[in-house]
């Protein structure tokens, strides 16, 4: 059974086309990755899912009702979208409970939410005193008060610091043993690594890949990482390097990265010796889930820079 389901589904403002034809299913009761670097779609994929506006061309579907008809879903599906909006000076257990009236839910779901979240002992306190954490977890609770069968959380961690982040992993990890289908965008795959058993990459709108977290491992290489015994002889190992036929893909701080295999950690040493540099640190390691996203997206900024302009310049995203 699919959750979600798209078929050369776009979108456009102008002639700039955020969304390209995209067609995906997306299977029930996992947690689902959306990922993909800053301004690639993953807002405006999420926003046509919603019904909050309306694809450019193509169709999909949302626990099996069309997004021509969002009034026929949206009662099952909870959204986190955008930074949560509360009024400041009431609790975080009043601002749920008048959710929860206006949605005609029972009482009995602030309560469960609450727990679920771990606000529970904090409920009662002013949103205004709420860290940026603990507002993002009262965002979390008010998405879940229908109790969903799809919970969509569009950049959960964004603008958090690195305890609230770990907090609002912990929140997801938790969330994905409840049974019900969990959908995060973020452009961090770290963020949702350990949790998601399915991904969905775009860039600029471009659909890379869609399936399990496996498949895309199973293009995973091998890297060897290098260091000088003096920081002064990285231009020249990383000229040796490359003078020998092999890929460098990452050199900062005195660190060199090389697409290479364990078979080649020898002759890459005595390629430095020859060139009359000597390590201090050879390395073989398995390529991570986000070495292949970053070599999929592009790992720098300026990577990245030139992939928009070029997308800008076919009216894409």
């Amino acid at each position: 059974m699919e959750t979600v389901t798209a078929a050369g589904l776009t979108r456009r403002f102008g002639t700039l086309t955020a969304v390209q034809p995209l067609t995906l299913d997306l299977p029930a009761g996992k947690v689902i990755g959306l990922v993909g670097p800053n301004g690639s779609g993953k807002s405006t994929l999420i926003r046509m899912l919603m019904g909050l506006i309306r694809p450019s061309a193509g169709a999909a579907t949302v626990l099996d009702e069309p997004i021509s008809a969002p009034e026929r879903y949206l009662g099952r599906v909870g959204a986190l979208v955008e930074n949560p909006a509360f009024v400041p000076g009431l609790s975080g257990r009043a601002n749920l409970t008048s959710l929860a009236r206006l949605r005609g839910l029972p009482n009995a779901r602030v309560d469960a939410v609450l727990q679920t979240v771990g606000l529970t002992g904090r409920d009662r306190e002013p949103v205004k005193r709420y860290s940026l954490g603990m507002k993002q977890r009262l965002g979390i609770a008010a998405a879940l008060l229908p109790d969903p069968a799809l919970l969509i959380l569009d950049e959960p961690t964004n603008g958090l610091d690195p305890s609230g982040i770990v907090e609002i992993r912990s929140l997801l990890a938790q969330l994905a043993t409840a049974g019900r289908t969990v959908l995060v965008s973020s452009h961090l795959l770290s963020e949702i690594e350990a949790i998601c058993e399915h991904l969905v990459v775009i860039r600029f709108g471009e659909l890379l890949y869609s399936g399990p977290i496996t498949g895309l491992l199973s293009a995973a290489g091998q890297h060897v990482d290098l260091r000088a015994e003096h920081d002064a002889d990285t231009d020249r190992l990383v000229q040796a390097i490359r003078a020998h036929g092999w890929q460098v893909t990452g050199s900062t701080a005195g660190a060199v990265r090389v697409s290479a295999g364990a078979q080649d950690a020898a002759p890459i040493n005595r390629a430095a010796h020859a060139a009359g540099i000597t390590l201090r640190e050879l390395s073989v390691a398995q390529d991570s889930l986000e070495d292949v996203f970053l070599a999929m997206t592009g790992d720098t900024e300026q990577q990245l820079m030139a992939a928009r302009a070029t997308a800008a310049g076919r009216g894409a995203l």
